[in-house]
């Protein structure tokens, strides 16, 4: 599973969870920083990453507009770093079902 985490998150979060979700990245680490909500979009669904993000334009955007590619969304408000490299880690099982699913297309994760 592939997870593409948004710039609002840490790019060092990557390195704390590579062991779980093998080829995930950070929008910064793929020259996407600063991009448009679209662009990064785009560049999950063309190459099947799952963006995570605690950013509600994603979330309106799978809502509103196109379900595909998945969305993890961290309602968690400002948390540190280290609190959602847990949620990531602790949830494992439940990404991997949400990933599978066939229908779902967001996930909430608190």
């Amino acid at each position: 599973m592939k997870l593409l985490l948004e710039e609002n998150l840490s790019s060092q979060i990557v390195r704390k969870i590579i062991d779980l979700y093998p080829d995930s990245a950070h929008v910064k680490n793929l020259a996407l920083k600063n991009s448009e909500d679209s662009l990064i979009w785009e560049y999950a669904k063309t190459n099947n990453f799952v963006i995570v993000s605690k950013d509600a334009d994603f979330y309106q955007h799978n809502l509103l507009y196109d379900r595909a590619p998945k969305l993890i969304y961290l309602w968690i408000g400002n948390s540190p770093t280290v609190e959602i490299i847990e949620i990531l880690r602790d949830n494992f099982d439940t990404i991997c079902q949400f990933e599978n699913s066939g229908s779902a297309s967001i996930l909430v994760l608190e």
